[in-house]
């Protein structure tokens, strides 16, 4: 998979593609793909801004719908999404790499975890959970808020593709984890407000 996003990245259109374009051209595996082009570009500790809502939004239809055991599918609005084809072009080489690393150290074990559509169809609901999580509009900090539901798409979603169930249940202890840490930050956001409020008012 990661030599098929290289290759996808050197056959490019020199002109704007939309998303509904890129999406017609990733082929038979066209949910992990795409799910891998939008989740990658957050794995680094960095925020980009008005990005994270529209590809959490991708990330989450595709998991719905493959959680639901439905084929592909996009709303036209999202289809409809312009992507300049250098930017398209260094994601897909980029995340061409880091698929390529995955791919080199994940292999078929711990059967029991992954033997069945139904648990794959499981591992897709987490999933959508973690593509909620990216699509909130967050400022910069805290940190890491784009970078952990972003590596737990792209561990769940490799790691469902490769049949490794416990590189699987290494994702799911990342959601957990991850849902900690919102949960930490969301804590002090309420705490302070509400010492503020009432210091404001008086």
């Amino acid at each position: 998979m990661g030599a098929e996003l290289r290759y996808r990245a050197k056959h490019l259109p020199e002109t704007a593609m939309t998303l509904g374009e890129l999406m017609d051209s990733l082929g038979g595996r066209v949910s992990a793909l795409l799910m891998l082009v939008c989740a990658l570009p957050f794995c680094a500790p960095i925020t980009i801004p008005g990005l994270s809502t529209p590809f959490g939004i991708v990330i989450a239809v595709l998991a719905a719908r493959y959680a639901a055991g439905l084929p592909p599918w996009l709303p036209r609005r999202l289809r409809a999404v312009a992507l300049p084809p250098r930017i398209v072009g260094r994601v897909l080489e980029g995340g061409g790499r880091v698929v390529g690393w995955f791919e080199r150290r994940l292999r078929p074990r711990w059967h029991w975890v992954a033997d069945a559509p139904w648990k794959l169809r499981l591992h897709a609901i987490v999933i959508l959970f973690a593509a909620l999580l990216l699509m909130l509009p967050l400022p910069p900090f805290p940190p890491f808020t784009n970078t952990l539901p972003a590596l737990t798409v792209v561990l769940l979603t490799m790691s469902s593709l490769e049949r490794d169930g416990a590189a699987i249940l290494v994702g799911h202890s990342l959601f957990v984890g991850t849902v900690g840490y919102f949960a930490f930050w969301g804590a002090i956001v309420w705490e302070t407000l509400r010492r503020l409020v009432p210091a404001m008012v008086g």
